[in-house]
């Protein structure tokens, strides 16, 4: 009997009965009070100054006003000068954020922009960590990554002058896509965060897969992450969805190099050759799109987490966007309709939240939008992501508490004032 991969949601307040049943379709989201904005200019300069129009208006003092700006943005910018610009333009305002695969903008999908969101003082207080060096990452940094951000956030919540109605705290990692850390970085900080729901992606490069970056203190930074704790006025939703059914076809891994994310065997024969065999296409290239659209998952504490194919090699071993071990038993999975799945969970969102969210912050897998593409689904998702006020960007991993998953969607609905 084929599974349905369900939504996983972690909530501010204590999970409702409505999250439990579909809510009944939600109205037209009203204007949203949290500014964001995007550019299309393709110099770096020039997009950074839209970007801070977009967010500010005509008043440049209103960026005073802001506790953080978050931004994702396309690889192929000058990395030096835009995060020059949005330093000087910004100020003493922090700005943080990643090279993508994509931007999920205002209007949907977009490649090659610069999309920029502004949290107001007024509802958040923000801290940040960076962590460095993740080739030499180990458990043991974590508390001293979360005593850090509990400094942090102690020492703002006290300096505020205005009663802050706190609804609670969640955790945004956002981490270099190449640095294979993801596991080690994600597992470790969940651990320390206790009860602080955590979500996040793996920064890209428009699928070059040679070097992404995180931004952090007027730099942009590889082989680094960056942790966001995020405590808000309010109401919020952390979740996590997917998009397939679980199929009877089992192959068991029989040759593996965790360390480098390399299956070289399947059931005792070439990796890519078996894989092609097990979903029908044997002789068949092996492509993105294929790998997008014939998934293989893993069950995990009683719940399946896909383990996405990244590429196939010359040696036909596979590259995986997640680790990968001798004896695992991979179940092949194929699509549903990936927009309804996203309704119901804007429903399910909309209801826990009070309405339709203010924004969606989220990170959706560069491998979602290639099946999306070969579907011909684009379009219809992207405009459904506009319509929810879904902004983020497509990653090349995401994570959800403990776990590093692919072709996943999660992120945090956060609801209006």
């Amino acid at each position: 009997m084929p599974m349905l991969f369900g939504t996983r949601i972690v909530t501010s307040q204590p999970a409702s009965d409505a999250l439990l049943s579909d809510a009944p379709p939600s109205s037209p989201s009203p204007s949203p009070s949290l500014p964001r904005a995007v550019s299309t200019a393709e110099d770096a300069r020039a997009a950074a100054r839209d970007l801070f129009e977009g967010l500010c208006g005509p008043n440049p003092a209103a960026a005073a006003e802001l506790e953080m700006v978050l931004v994702f943005c396309s690889a192929h910018y000058d990395q030096v000068e835009l995060a020059a610009a949005l330093a000087e333009l910004f100020g003493p305002v922090p700005v943080v954020g990643c090279t993508t695969a994509g931007e999920i903008t205002p209007f949907g999908y977009a490649a090659g922009s610069l999309v920029g969101i502004g949290f107001p003082r007024a509802d958040f207080t923000i801290a940040t960590q960076r962590i460095d060096d993740l080739d030499r990452f180990s458990i043991a940094e974590a508390p001293r990554v979360l005593r850090s951000l509990m400094e942090q956030r102690d020492v703002a919540l006290a300096a505020r002058a205005d009663a802050f109605p706190d609804h609670g705290s969640f955790a945004f990692l956002m981490i270099d896509g190449m640095s294979r850390a993801e596991e080690m970085v994600v597992s470790a900080l969940h651990s320390v965060l206790m009860d602080i729901p955590l979500f996040g992606g793996s920064a890209g490069d428009e699928l070059r897969f040679e070097r992404t970056f995180v931004l952090h203190e007027g730099r942009f930074h590889t082989n680094a992450a960056v942790l966001m704790l995020v405590t808000t006025a309010r109401r919020f939703v952390v979740f996590r969805t997917e998009h397939f059914v679980a199929s009877d076809a089992k192959m068991v891994v029989t040759g593996a190099d965790p360390q480098r994310r390399i299956v070289t065997e399947i059931n005792a024969e070439p990796a890519g050759r078996e894989y092609a065999r097990m979903v029908g296409l044997e002789g068949e290239p092996l492509t993105p799109l294929i790998f997008a659209a014939y998934p293989v998952v893993v069950r995990v504490g009683g719940e399946y987490h896909v383990r996405s194919i990244q590429k196939v090699n010359d040696d036909e071993s596979l590259t995986f966007y997640c680790a990968i071990d001798e004896g695992i038993v991979l179940t092949v999975a194929r699509g549903v309709d990936p927009v309804e799945n996203l309704e119901e969970m804007m429903r399910k969102l909309a209801a826990e939240v009070g309405g339709p969210p203010d924004l969606v912050l989220g990170c959706d897998c560069i491998l979602r939008r290639l099946e999306l593409e070969q579907r011909q689904l684009k379009h219809v998702m992207s405009a459904a992501l506009a319509r929810h006020n879904v902004i983020g960007f497509c990653a090349y991993g995401e994570q959800y508490n403990a776990m590093h998953v692919n072709q996943t969607f999660t992120g945090v609905a956060i609801g209006a004032r």
